[in-house]
């Protein structure tokens, strides 16, 4: 009684419009790239059904690409289009739904960032805002109003998708420097045009356009996340938004849009965003997101790990740790859910062993990356 006692702020209720969740444990998007020629097969199905076995309240997939040219940038990147990649995902959350899990597709475009973990390249040239991956570094091709158009649309036929194979969500990825940060991002974005502008709300405008397409394509009810970081993987130290307005001004169009759920990622969850305003124990980015936006939220970043998950693409292992800390900040409502991604990666039952409180979590070891559990 006393673990439940202690650990009831994770395993609460949560419901938003048609999604009800038996408790606020979130499986992070992660890459694995075991989907041979971008069809997710029996050992996608089977990894993603333990973690509902485990008891995790809502699964997020590892991310999903749309129906672009050079929307991947790895071969073992799964797609969510044609009919043998979306018959591959009906069997997964088939076998989910089975089990008891709730779960969304992350629907994802990588625009033009290469792989961390292979030297592939698609056929395709990549694409970008500007043709660039970076501030000043060129890779690829920038996208015509055709391209932006022809995407837009793609995102939208992936939300049509998802609803009618029956997941209870999905999560659009706008985050970590792929396709829909960098327009948000002036370092990658330098269009003149309405997609580009000199401030982050100009800048927001395509990922406007995607989520109104995609909730036109779901209706009122079915609950949009969107995925949003300040840093990028080009750039850790990188922020979007410098100042509590100027994140109002980037993450509310996006709210009303239709984003119901924004999932806000930190390499680490607990820091604060802006200490200088509230203290160095301040709101994270989800605190703010939610207070400013009045959207509910996802935190995420190194919960339950030693390590933060950047240090794994180097081959860092991380320890189990506590997590007082994230039932404090969850205990005084600052985010609502709480995503977790190397700890279940290594440890399908990690949601379990939280609620019966056992102390047998594993860590995370990068070699986990080259297997499914």
């Amino acid at each position: 009684m006393q673990n439940a006692d202690r650990n009831a702020p994770l395993f609460q209720p949560f419901r938003i419009k048609s999604l009800n969740l038996p408790n606020r444990i979130v499986m992070a998007p992660m890459t694995r790239s075991f989907s041979d020629n971008g069809v997710p097969g029996a050992n996608i199905v089977e990894y993603y059904r333990r973690r509902a076995e485990g008891q995790v309240g809502l699964i997020l997939s590892e991310g999903t690409v749309i129906d672009r040219p050079a929307s991947r940038n790895d071969a073992g990147i799964p797609f969510f289009h044609g009919s043998a990649a979306l018959d591959g995902w009906q069997q997964v959350i088939d076998a989910v739904h089975r089990a008891g899990g709730r779960m969304g597709p992350q629907l994802w475009h990588t625009g033009s960032v290469k792989s961390l973990m292979s030297e592939w390249v698609p056929d395709a040239p990549v694409e970008s805002p500007s043709g660039l991956v970076a501030p000043g570094v060129p890779r690829g091709v920038a996208m015509s109003d055709e391209n932006i158009a022809d995407a837009i649309d793609a995102f939208g036929r992936a939300a049509a998708d998802a609803k009618r194979l029956g997941f209870d969500t999905f999560e659009i990825h706008g985050a970590h420097g792929y396709l829909i940060d960098q327009f948000f991002w002036d370092g990658t974005n330098t269009r003149e045009d309405r997609f580009g502008g000199a401030t982050l709300r100009e800048r927001s405008t395509f990922a406007a356009e995607v989520v109104r397409r995609m909730r036109q394509a779901v209706g009122p009810d079915f609950p949009i996340i969107l995925r949003v970081s300040q840093w990028k993987q080009q750039d850790f130290a990188v922020k979007l938004a410098g100042s509590p307005d100027a994140m109002s001004d980037w993450l509310g169009p996006l709210v009303d849009a239709g984003v119901d759920i924004l999932h806000c990622s930190q390499r680490r969850f607990w820091e604060p965003e802006f200490p200088a305003v509230d203290g160095e124990t301040g709101l994270n980015f989800a605190g703010w997101a939610k207070k400013l936006t009045g959207a509910a939220t996802i935190s995420v970043g190194s919960v339950g790990l030693s390590g933060d998950f950047m240090g794994a693409f180097g081959g860092e292992a991380s320890q189990s740790v506590g997590i007082d800390g994230l039932l404090e900040r969850m205990a005084r409502g600052e985010f609502d859910l709480i995503a977790v991604g190397r700890a279940l990666i290594s440890e399908p039952a990690w949601a379990e062993k939280i609620r019966d409180g056992r102390g047998d979590l594993k860590g995370f070891d990068a070699s986990l990356l080259g297997e499914l559990v």
